[in-house]
């Protein structure tokens, strides 16, 4: 029991350490950029347009954070983004008027439209990760292969309903009055929906039977079970809970861009893990948090808008995320090794 407690007071020190160095990162960004560029880049309205771009990859980022702690993975939450987008556009297309009244972009029934393509987006997303979950937990395929299949099931599926182009005529209120929408005036709704998700998915991680189940999977599942913890239900929720964020990005992005894009988001899956990892999750399960998580989503999206904002090609961007992301998983098996010789 003494074991037990010295090792969750070491796993916090190490996640608290991670959390440190990783905001220290974001701040040494931010400060450089704000020297190169000035007032173009340190400003209240780039700062939200930041937030703006990063609210998607946010959800993505917050639902892998569980799925990885758990010492699983989830390939496909960027292709379920895409196809819960594609089908709650296509929904809103369907019930907001007749096919000549919406194509002479009058919408008399939007106001059902839009709030049925909501409730069936959500749905689809998780509708997904259920499948995610069932596969792993079921047939016992390990979380790699079930996901590499499901992402490409998921995309192809989305590529088949739209016809592999983007999805027009759909109603305008939807990015009038959710995803150019700020609240009181100040707050984009994105960024509002984003930051709920965010407290709700603390408080589930550390201060519920939930997060402790989480890390106690990740850290040991043979122990776990020995405990009393049902773990094939338990990862059929973490998958489920990726599923449905991943479906509410993809409400997000029909309400920011006023359509369904098909190949906008193919790297979506790939920038999720990057970030939970970037901001201290570690791929062996066990350790990992929600702030960690979003300073390393943030990470990614200030390297964008600094670059953007200089005019550097965006493939630098990526030269640059992967050499942080080499960073962080380096040491994440330094860390692991020191923790295994104590």
């Amino acid at each position: 029991m003494m074991a037990g407690k010295a090792g969750g007071r070491l796993r916090r020190l190490v996640s608290g350490f991670t959390s440190v160095w990783i905001i220290l990162i974001l701040a040494i960004l931010v400060a450089a950029f704000s020297v190169w560029h000035g007032r173009a880049f340190l400003s209240a309205d780039n700062f939200l347009n930041i937030a703006v771009d990063a609210s998607e990859l946010l959800l993505l980022a917050v639902g892998l954070t569980f799925v990885i702690i758990t010492a699983g993975i989830d390939l496909s939450v960027g292709a379920i983004l895409v196809l819960s987008s594609v089908i709650a556009a296509q929904t809103m297309v369907a019930l907001s008027g007749t096919p000549e009244q919406v194509q002479n972009y009058t919408y008399p029934n939007q106001a059902v439209g839009i709030p049925a393509g909501i409730v069936v987006g959500l749905l689809v997303g998780t509708g997904c990760g259920l499948v995610n979950g069932l596969i792993i937990t079921k047939l016992k395929l390990t979380p790699f292969i079930a996901t590499l299949g499901t992402l490409g099931i998921f995309l192809g599926t989305a590529q088949i309903l739209s016809g592999g182009t983007n999805v027009p005529y759909v109603p305008p209120a939807i990015q009038s009055e959710f995803g150019t929408r700020q609240l009181l005036g100040v707050l984009p709704v994105p960024i509002a929906i984003s930051a709920v998700v965010v407290v709700v998915a603390i408080l589930m991680l550390h201060k519920t039977r939930f997060g402790r189940h989480t890390y106690a999977i990740g850290s040991n599942v043979e122990a776990a079970r020995r405990v009393g913890i049902d773990v094939e239900r338990h990862l059929l929720k973490v998958y489920t809970l990726s599923g449905f964020l991943a479906g509410l990005a993809g409400i997000i992005d029909v309400a920011r861009f006023n359509t369904a894009s098909v190949g906008a988001h193919t790297l979506d899956n790939l920038a999720a893990i990057s970030a939970a990892v970037i901001g201290g999750t570690s791929l062996f399960g066990g350790i990992g948090t929600i702030v960690g998580s979003v300073v390393g989503t943030f990470i990614p999206a200030v390297l964008r808008n600094g670059f953007v904002i200089g005019g550097v090609q965006p493939f630098w961007q990526q030269v640059a995320i992967g050499v942080v992301l080499i960073l962080a998983v380096f040491i994440d098996q330094r860390r692991r090794s020191a923790e295994e010789r104590m």
